[in-house]
């Protein structure tokens, strides 16, 4: 068994932050993020005025997934969502985002909001099953590589999934 039956979903560490940017470098090579761009979102993570929820998968020693939500009122942005390709449709990332919505509702927040690389068909369909659906495009997001993003939403991130 690999991905969703055996991976342990737990809150990101600043200690998991060199194996995520592994991870990161490996999936996203054109638009990864800084080392400083994860400490920045742990700094907002925990304490009383959190405002941040990061979660990774760690199966044994390895951390094979990550997801992360910022929250600013009634409303929350999915900042972002990874898995290892060897982990690939096993439901990993269903269970990812269902962390991320279940987070979304303590933090009471109406709706929830997130960015879409538009060529990347997978993420997609795996939001459109959660039930976000495309409210725009926002031409040139992604860069170096001047790639257009979709404008997603989620109305009632309390509502049941359908992963």
């Amino acid at each position: 068994m690999t991905g969703s039956e055996t991976a342990v979903l737990r809150e990101m560490r600043w200690w998991d932050i060199e194996p995520v940017l592994e991870l990161e470098r490996e999936l996203f090579p054109d638009d990864a993020w800084s080392r400083g761009m994860f400490w920045s979102e742990l700094a907002h993570a925990r304490g009383p005025g959190a405002t941040r929820r990061y979660v990774v998968a760690q199966e044994d020693d390895r951390i094979v997934g990550y997801a992360g939500l910022a929250s600013s009122g009634d409303q929350a942005d999915v900042q972002t969502v990874a898995v290892s390709r060897d982990h690939w449709g096993t439901g990993l990332g269903s269970r990812l985002l269902t962390e991320l919505l279940r987070a979304a509702t303590a933090f009471e927040c109406a709706e929830v909001m997130l960015e879409c690389r538009i060529d990347n068909v997978r993420a997609q369909k795996l939001y459109e099953r959660f039930g976000f659906e495309t409210i725009g495009v926002r031409r040139g997001y992604y860069q170096p590589g001047n790639v257009d993003a979709l404008v997603m939403r989620l109305t009632d991130p309390s509502a049941p999934a359908h992963p």
